[in-house]
Formats: C-alpha cells, structure tokens, sequence
C-alpha cells in the first residue's frame, strides 16, 4: 500500500494554521527541505515540561507519533533541544515546529502522540 505524501512545507503551514485557529501560539524554528523533510514538533508545556515528537513506524507498521526527547521537569526543553541539535546533524532538510501548549490540546494528525 502507497502512503500519498503531502509536501512538508504545505503541511507545516497548515499545522500553523491550525493552531492558531486554536489560539496556540506556534512557530517555524527550522525550516528543512521544502517538498520531503522530516518535521520533528517541540511542545512546550509552560512549566510543566516540554516533549519533542517525531514521525515513526508502529509495530504494526502504521506511522504515528512518537515522543522522542522531553517530558516533564526543569530539564526537558534542554533535552528537545539537544536531541534537535544532533538530528540536525545528521539531516540538513529537518524542519522544526515549536508550539506553546500548556493544556496538551495540540494534535498532530489527529492522533495522541506515543509515549515509550
């Protein structure tokens, strides 16, 4: 089966759209590859902690979200920023997208990220 792929940057704004539809305040912290790179998405909880998501495989094979770095205490927006500094190593086209979420209402997709 074929995943029909939207272009990044279309999709990005239209996260942006959403949230401000949805009076989150939201950003481009990185801009990537305009047709295919990946989106990774740091949720900044306001005090109560950050997580950064990022786009995997399920064990089913399904593609979800996942978190990838963060979670809550003082700590976890070093740790986003960390984890995003070595991706952007590793992949020049990454896009970032920074959201203030402090109620957790912010849906990529439509699906409740993965928590390990």
């Amino acid at each position: 089966m074929t995943e029909m792929r939207v272009k990044t940057e279309f999709w990005v704004k239209a996260q942006l759209r959403l949230c401000d539809q949805s009076f989150l305040p939201a950003v481009v912290a990185r801009r990537g590859d305009r047709d295919a790179g990946q989106v990774l998405i740091k949720l900044n909880r306001l005090g109560r902690g950050c997580e950064l998501l990022g786009r995997r495989f399920s064990v089913d094979g399904n593609r979800v979200w996942m978190v990838v770095a963060g979670g809550e205490g003082p700590d976890a927006e070093a740790a986003c920023d960390t984890y995003i500094a070595r991706e952007v190593d590793i992949d020049t086209d990454l896009w970032v997208i920074e959201i203030e979420d402090p109620d957790g209402s912010y849906l990529p997709d439509g699906q409740q990220p993965v928590r390990p």
